[in-house]
């Protein structure tokens, strides 16, 4: 079972909420086999900095942080089984479904609050 974590906005309200894959195992499972992963939630990798599309059934959208949970890098609409992606310096990611980031609004350099 995944922990989780509520990520919210500048004034405090919910956003999306995320689970956390921060063993080994978790990590390497990642998203892989689900059908799809909901609106409005996320996988939190950490540490994480780079991921692949190896073995899943759907798009997604890719939020690279630091130690610091500033937003390094955004990899948009990230295919199955094709993509892969990598951010150096990067302490975590966030994988959302594919649209998830625009919806968001996330931009380099904006700091997530948990």
């Amino acid at each position: 079972m995944f922990k989780k974590c509520t990520v919210k906005n500048s004034e405090g309200e919910k956003i999306f909420q995320l689970e956390i894959a921060d063993t080994f195992l978790k990590r390497f499972l990642g998203l892989m086999g689900r059908k799809k992963i909901p609106v409005a939630q996320g996988l939190l990798i950490l540490p994480c900095n780079s991921i692949h599309m190896m073995f899943m059934r759907f798009s997604i959208d890719a939020v690279y942080i630091d130690e610091n949970f500033v937003v390094k890098k955004i990899v948009r609409n990230l295919m199955p089984w094709l993509g892969m992606s990598i951010c150096a310096g990067a302490h975590a990611v966030i994988e959302l479904a594919a649209g998830e980031a625009d919806r968001l609004n996330f931009q380099i350099g904006s700091k997530i609050i948990f």
